[in-house]
């Protein structure tokens, strides 16, 4: 075997193996690791509701009821989200500001337009709430 040809077929390898690497990759279960069956909701408080009816009315088509995802987007309800990955501010400037794809394979978030700063806290408020009755911290 020629020089040449060994590089083209490590190179094919290579290719295949990063698409398998990257087909193991969170997105391909967009449901995340907690089912809508077992999601615990909990007791919110009154800017936590107020989160829930924004999330409902902006996100929920997208990341699904209760943040748990869907064929359009991925779930928040989720360990790639937790506040030490991305925090706070994270969730807001991906709401306003929207956010390229760098955990799914959703494709890029675009601004979730009338969505104001004051909205996204209290959005985040919800899904935080969320998170925590899941285990998520």
């Amino acid at each position: 075997m020629t020089a040449r040809r060994a590089i083209a077929v490590l190179g094919g390898l290579v290719l295949v193996a990063m698409a398998f690497w990257y087909a193991q990759r969170p997105g391909g279960d967009v449901s995340g690791e907690i089912d809508l069956a077992t999601l615990t909701i909990p007791d919110l408080t009154e800017d936590q509701a107020s989160g829930k009816a924004l999330f409902d009315r902006n996100c929920a088509a997208c990341h699904g009821a209760n943040a748990n995802g869907s064929d359009q987007g991925p779930p928040l309800v989720h360990r790639v989200y937790e506040p030490s990955h991305h925090g706070d501010m994270a969730f807001l400037l991906a709401a306003t500001r929207g956010v390229r794809a760098h955990h799914w394979r959703f494709g890029n978030m675009p601004a979730v337009e009338g969505v104001t700063n004051d909205d996204a806290a209290k959005i985040t408020a919800y899904v935080r709430a969320l998170q925590r009755a899941n285990g998520i911290n």
